[in-house]
């Protein structure tokens, strides 16, 4: 057989010692589709470096929260399929506002976005860091729209301790119909085995919240994790019906009131 490869073909050749494509993604369909075509809309809000300094939005609001370099920033980007929306420091810790980014098409907002500071940076000075967890605290307990909380968590060091008790900064209010989702990002860093042993284990932890593995190298659990935010920004919607509704419907966006003053807060410590 060796004989029949001759030197007048060397495009045959040549087409042999490639390499395989690499695979691609499946494209979006049904409900996928609707969720990742709405996150796909995220534009920059507002940010606030305190809580009286956030509008008071009528909308659904779902936050992200975590450790540093928990990977969130890395997260919204990865889910709103844009490069730099939600922007990760070099620097852990160095991050102390709130982001807010809008969701929704033809300029209606329906949800917003809130990206958290990320907590637990050792070298972050003790007054800065009591302060977050005071503001987070406020934050979480108290914030009116607060649809949803998303947090995120390094499988490789599972619920921290931190994490415990932002978990339990929340309790009150997801027994009040808060929703609350666990991601264990950078999953591509496990093999299976290791995977289903911290997933089993968060799930326990989380004490009835979902837990998902969540990787935005290989996009594993991208379009899931999508439909659970839309589902809660919009429960009484199917997302096929959503997305005929949104290509008639284009209302301008009500004005954002100002904020008023938020009471003392909690703490997280």
């Amino acid at each position: 057989m060796a004989s029949t490869f001759s030197r007048a073909a060397p495009a045959r050749t040549t087409k042999a010692n490639k390499a395989p494509p690499k695979p691609r993604t499946a494209p979006s369909t049904g409900p996928a589709k609707v969720a990742m075509g709405w996150l796909h809309t995220a534009k920059f809000l507002t940010t606030a470096p305190e809580l009286k300094h956030l509008p008071r939005i009528d909308v659904p609001e779902i936050a992200f929260v975590g450790r540093s370099n928990a990977g969130k920033s890395t997260c919204i980007n990865t889910l709103t399929q844009t490069g730099r929306l939600a922007f990760a420091s070099k620097t852990p810790g160095r991050t102390q506002s709130i982001n807010l980014f809008s969701l929704g098409k033809q300029g209606v907002t329906d949800a917003v976005l809130a990206d958290l500071p990320g907590y637990g940076y050792a070298a972050v000075p003790k007054e800065a860091k009591y302060r977050w967890q005071q503001v987070m605290g406020n934050y979480l307990q108290t914030r009116d729209n607060l649809k949803g909380v998303v947090l995120l968590c390094d499988p490789r060091l599972g619920l921290t301790e931190l994490d415990d008790i932002l978990l339990d900064v929340i309790r009150p209010r997801v027994e009040e119909g808060l929703k609350f989702l666990v991601l264990l990002t950078k999953s591509d860093k496990l093999n299976k085995t290791e995977a289903a042993k911290i997933l089993s284990i968060v799930k326990l932890q989380a004490g009835g919240g979902d837990v998902k593995l969540f990787s935005s190298l290989k996009k594993q659990g991208v379009e899931e994790v999508a439909q659970h935010l839309w589902d809660w920004a919009h429960p009484a919607e199917k997302p096929v019906k959503a997305a005929k509704a949104a290509d008639t419907q284009g209302q301008p966006a009500d004005e954002v009131p100002p904020a008023q003053d938020d009471d003392e807060p909690p703490s997280l410590d």
